[in-house]
């Protein structure tokens, strides 16, 4: 088993906070509703309004070139291949977690436990998959990534064998940044502390089998701001590239086996990394789009600096849209966009604060390390 499989299994010890549990198990069993909800809410629910509309109307439009019936029979085929996906995730989670798909007397039970809030989570899971592990959605990716892969590779550029700079990515997401930056030869630890997340990137980077082996409808779903069916209908394939094929090549550049320089977490940030054994551990920590996921970000530059060793280097890309604004924390869901907590608020329940670019810059500099913000 792989360092990074063994990150995958490890998710068990959560059974024996029942805290913990309940979360992943709400995450679990938002991907096996995944094919009913969407069928119920995207088309069963558009066909009812359909014929609530005048006969003469609904049947002008249920005619070509309109064909709308035709159109939600289309979004139904695009459910049942994107649930494919969902149930993928689903059964390598199970197998991973040595948990039943069906009830078992006398075995922890997982099912029935999602809410509306993990639902939702699962759909926009699969959907974040076109941008981080499909062709198309390279350009996203280039845009966020490039940058901060470039800004390392400038300052690593006088080390031959990257394997020894250890970076470490918060807010990993369904792990492609970890990746990109384990396959240009640095020892890469991503943090995730959402589940969705988590179960998700465990699909695709431990059990894919080849490069584009599954289709992604990622705009099915959306009927407004559509400029044609075809848009809405897009098929693209997954993923890009075949993570272990990738992996394997990567360790022509580095004398360290790329599936022991690539490790994940399952964490919270704030508190796993401000321990005394991750002091002084990183060369580097690349945060994309993750800044502003902070109630507080003094603790987030505190962690910073408590795991980047002396004279190492803070990457940052990415706005400074404040997740919690005007939230309550203590009474959150712990959804935080992207980065969703999934629930588990850890430290997140202390108050916020909402800084200036300046201020936040302030703040690192008075750490005293070495920065790069993009």
């Amino acid at each position: 088993m792989s360092r990074l499989q063994r990150a995958w299994a490890s998710l068990s010890s959560v059974f024996a906070d029942p805290e913990e549990r309940r979360v992943l198990f709400a995450a679990l069993d938002s991907f096996r509703q995944y094919r009913k909800i969407a069928h119920f809410n995207v088309t069963h629910r558009r066909r009812q309004a359909f014929y609530a509309l005048p006969s003469a109307e609904w049947n002008l439009l249920a005619s070509p070139p309109f064909s709308f019936l035709d159109t939600l029979d289309d979004v139904d085929h695009a459910i049942d291949v994107n649930a494919e996906i969902a149930a993928r995730i689903l059964e390598t989670a199970l197998e991973s977690l040595g948990l039943e798909r069906e009830p078992v007397a006398g075995v922890l039970e997982w099912r029935g436990s999602a809410t509306p809030s993990d639902l939702d989570k699962a759909r926009s899971t699969i959907r974040q998959l076109y941008r981080d592990w499909s062709l198309e959605g390279a350009g996203e990716r280039s845009a966020s990534y490039t940058p901060v892969l470039q800004c390392l590779s400038d300052v690593f550029a006088h080390v031959l064998d990257k394997g020894g700079i250890r970076v470490l990515v918060p807010g990993a997401g369904l792990g492609r940044l970890t990746f990109d930056l384990s396959t240009d030869g640095y020892s890469v630890e991503g943090n995730e502390l959402s589940f969705h997340q988590l179960i998700a990137s465990n699909w695709i980077l431990n059990h894919t089998e080849v490069a584009e082996q599954y289709s992604l409808y990622p705009f099915a779903y959306d009927f407004s701001n559509v400029v044609s069916r075809a848009d809405q209908l897009k098929e693209v394939k997954i993923p890009d590239v075949h993570p272990a094929t990738a992996l394997a090549l990567s360790n022509v550049s580095s004398s360290k086996d790329a599936f022991e320089r690539m490790n994940i977490t399952a964490a919270d940030f704030s508190e796993y990394y401000s321990e005394a054994k991750n002091k002084d551990k990183f060369d580097a920590v690349v945060t994309v789009f993750f800044l502003d996921t902070a109630p507080n970000v003094i603790r987030y530059i505190q962690t910073v600096h408590n795991c980047l060793k002396l004279g190492g280097i803070w990457i940052n890309a990415g706005p400074l849209l404040w997740h919690w604004g005007d939230r309550n924390p203590a009474a959150s869901d712990g959804n935080v966009d992207g980065h969703s907590h999934g629930g588990r608020t850890g430290n997140y329940n202390t108050g916020h604060i909402e800084l200036s670019l300046d201020e936040v810059l302030t703040l690192v500099e008075s750490q005293q390390y070495a920065k790069k913000l993009l």
